[in-house]
């Protein structure tokens, strides 16, 4: 008994029957005869062994056993509408789904992503922003934007973003540097890490900083923090200079060094090959490597 499934027209019949509590209603909804609801009804009734209404003269209410049946079978039809609804969207090329790292979203993707809809405006991207490593199938997933060396095992890997990385602070702090600073002037200050702390160490060393302690500060694991810190006036935070294009051309951070270090890392794009057989999915990537190569 606890493998059987019961009719989907059956589970149909009482679901608007008890979501209207009428046999005239559901059977209005349903294209059929009041008869044949009722006649569903009591075969799922029957089959079940419990009884789901009670039946008045004038009135139909759920029993008990009625009642904890609807909720969870309710439930159940939501999910199917929402997935038929989201596969068929999907089937049609309307959905895109992508996932990257927060920082990737924030600094530079979702600053540009008006873009590309209004080139697309029948293509809806949605935006997953984490580290996690997903399975595109599992998960739902069209494209990926990760950070790494790429050269992913089975999946095509582009290189995407890899422009230097420079340190950058607010204009109050690059005050403070005084006029035309050598990077050795950043000896007395709070450099902030992320994840990849190391990058400080290479950029340092690059720019023949000597004096300066490249693993003092704070590190930020997680999300935006180094970026907001610097913004906050903690110190100075290493950033990619796309990231911060727009705000260093208006003024609101500073790049008071000229030098920029490249890193081994990149942002990859990342995807299966067959993902690029959806039209929407491959239309993403010619922006994307567009928009990265302009």
């Amino acid at each position: 008994m606890s493998d059987y499934l019961p009719s989907l027209s059956a589970l149909r019949a009482f679901e608007a029957a008890a979501r209207h509590l009428s046999m005239t209603l559901a059977a209005r909804e349903l294209n059929v005869t009041p008869g044949a609801v009722s006649l569903q009804i009591r075969d799922l009734e029957a089959a079940l062994g419990v009884q789901l209404f009670d039946r008045k003269p004038r009135a139909l209410a759920l029993t008990v056993e009625g009642a904890d049946y609807f909720t969870t079978l309710r439930a159940a039809f939501r999910l199917v509408r929402e997935a038929t609804a989201a596969i068929t969207a999907r089937a049609r090329g309307a959905i895109l789904n992508v996932t990257c790292t927060a920082g990737f979203a924030t600094y530079w993707l979702v600053p540009r992503l008006g873009r590309f809809e209004t080139l697309h405006p029948e293509i809806d991207v949605r935006i997953s922003a984490s580290h996690r490593v997903l399975d595109f199938q599992r998960d739902g997933i069209d494209l990926a934007i990760r950070h790494g060396l790429g050269g992913y095992e089975g999946l095509v890997s582009e290189r995407l973003v890899d422009d230097e990385l420079v340190p950058v602070c607010i204009p109050k702090l690059a005050g403070e540097l005084g006029d035309h600073p050598a990077p050795a002037a950043l000896a007395p200050f709070t450099l902030i890490h992320d994840v990849y702390r190391h990058d400080w160490q290479l950029w340092l060393e690059a720019a023949g900083a000597a004096g300066v302690d490249a693993a003092r500060g704070p590190i930020f694991m997680h999300g935006n923090g180094a970026y907001e810190a610097m913004k906050a006036g903690l110190g100075f935070a290493l950033m990619r200079r796309s990231f911060v294009d727009t705000e260093l051309k208006e003024g609101a951070v500073i790049a008071p060094f000229p030098i920029g270090v490249a890193s081994r890392l990149a942002f990859h794009l990342v995807y299966p090959g067959a993902a690029l057989e959806r039209p929407a999915a491959a239309a993403f990537r010619r922006w994307l490597l567009s928009e990265a190569h302009s």
